[in-house]
């Protein structure tokens, strides 16, 4: 859990654009990143960047089957970052594709890996 506090939901946007790059250039991994997420955050950008996270280290098998899927996971959350990177809000067809399936998901730190994977096992029927 991350003991930051943000000025505003700017700011927190910009710092969770940084975590992904930092992901995406082997900084950090997901687990550590989904740690340092802003807690208590209502924003809607945020919380699809959080789930878009969650699915990039479920996806692991996969990626390391099929590169292109891989890169073009990558390319995908690149994208996210650079807008959230300017502070900015994501698209809403990005927002609305993550909400349909995670309405219910906050963002919740004690025990957060394990009952997400639980989820989204449940949800791929895996």
């Amino acid at each position: 859990m991350t003991d930051k506090e943000f000025e505003n939901i700017e700011s927190a946007r910009k710092y969770v654009g940084d975590l992904i790059i930092n992901v995406l250039t082997d900084r950090i991994v997901v687990r550590e990143a989904i740690k340092l997420f802003p807690h208590d955050i209502k924003d809607e950008s945020i919380k699809s960047a959080y789930h878009a996270l969650i699915h990039r280290e479920a996806d692991e098998d996969l990626r390391y089957r099929d590169l292109l899927y891989k890169d073009e996971q990558d390319n995908y959350l690149e994208g996210l970052a650079r807008i959230l990177q300017k502070g900015q809000e994501l698209p809403k067809n990005i927002i609305k594709n993550y909400n349909k399936y995670y309405r219910e998901i906050e963002i919740n730190h004690s025990g957060l890996f394990k009952i997400v994977m639980k989820k989204l096992c449940k949800f791929l029927n895996v």
